[in-house]
């Protein structure tokens, strides 16, 4: 009888192919010969192998470089919400595991024994890593879907938000609004999003013919929102010059500044207007409440487990990057100067 027990790596050691050419072979995908395909699926019915014809677990991996992130376990709590939920209804099991990105030796070990299992796809929360820590995932011989990150150098099915289309629709509203100069609160723990939602504020003031002055950026701590409170607190000590308006990179740095700007006698939004960016849960009970970029945290997880799923039952030559919309919600930390 023909088992699932048989891996893709006793298959890749028995032929001597590597594990992503052996992968692809079983799965019909692009970049093996029809030869080597041959001889590898030939083997690999030798051995008893069949590929499984669904998923039994989602594994929902972590790649951590730092930890620093000021909403990381918000985030991460409504992605992996949506995860569960989806994974009850194709009855799958999830279970969680945190890579310490930075721990080479550890790392590899530890994905080795995650990539091992051929009935378990992986979903790869990215908001920490770094380009070069793709290449871990390159050839991952099991399905795999990268949420909230996004590779140049590989190809991986990818499920992220519009950060630089979202940012610049914010701003945008801060414009309409009659505010020219707009400053912007960056994390100084500058993770992928964060550089693209810089982006799309620029790209939102040069339509109007406005240039971003380094006078109104400021870098504030990512590591606890009380370290964002304090560099801004220091910022103000200095008695600087104040624009109408701050976009801040998420809603942890909108809110820490918020509580210096308060401190140090400014009306929100009555001195200056602040919009946030991914309206996790205190967004909307902080004071005043603040106006945010809404993501679907949830849904993302919920994608990804379909995406998973997809990559068994429908197998295809390529793989897509998907880009969630979000939506702009109006509260009470921004004036019309109009």
């Amino acid at each position: 009888m023909p088992t699932a027990k048989i891996s893709v790596r006793e298959i890749s050691r028995r032929t001597g192919y590597s594990p992503a050419t052996v992968s692809n072979a079983l799965n019909n995908k692009r970049g093996v010969s029809d030869e080597t395909a041959a001889e590898i699926r030939r083997v690999a019915a030798e051995m008893g192998y069949h590929r499984a014809g669904r998923l039994k677990r989602a594994q929902f991996v972590m790649g951590r470089n730092s930890g620093r992130m000021l909403d990381e376990g918000s985030f991460r709590l409504a992605v992996v919400n949506g995860v569960e939920e989806e994974a009850r209804r194709y009855g799958l099991t999830v279970s969680y595991t945190t890579v310490e990105l930075a721990d080479s030796a550890t790392c590899q070990r530890e994905l080795a024994a995650i990539m091992s299992d051929p009935t378990a796809g992986i979903i790869l929360l990215g908001t920490e890593m770094t380009e070069s820590d793709y290449d871990l995932f390159a050839h991952c011989p099991v399905p795999l879907v990268l949420v909230d990150g996004q590779s140049d150098n590989h190809f991986i099915e990818s499920i992220l938000f519009s950060n630089e289309g979202s940012t610049y629709r914010a701003v945008r509203s801060l414009v309409r609004r009659g505010h020219r100069q707009i400053g912007y609160l960056a994390g100084k723990l500058r993770i992928r999003n964060f550089p693209l939602r810089e982006r799309g504020y620029e790209r939102a003031l040069a339509e109007v013919g406005v240039q971003p002055q380094a006078k109104f950026r400021v870098s504030l701590g990512t590591d606890k929102m009380e370290n964002a409170y304090r560099d801004m607190l220091a910022w103000l000590q200095r008695e600087p010059e104040m624009p109408t308006a701050f976009f801040a990179e998420n809603d942890a740095l909108a809110v820490g500044a918020m509580k210096a700007l308060a401190e140090c006698g400014f009306d929100i939004p009555g001195d200056v207007s602040i919009v946030g960016f991914d309206d996790v849960e205190f967004a909307g009970v902080a004071h005043p409440a603040l106006t945010t970029v809404h993501v679907p945290r949830t849904d993302l997880g919920r994608i990804a487990v379909r995406k998973l799923i997809e990559q068994v039952e429908q197998p295809t030559e390529y793989t897509c990057v998907t880009h969630l919309s979000t939506r702009f919600v109006e509260r009470e930390s921004v004036r019309s100067l109009l």
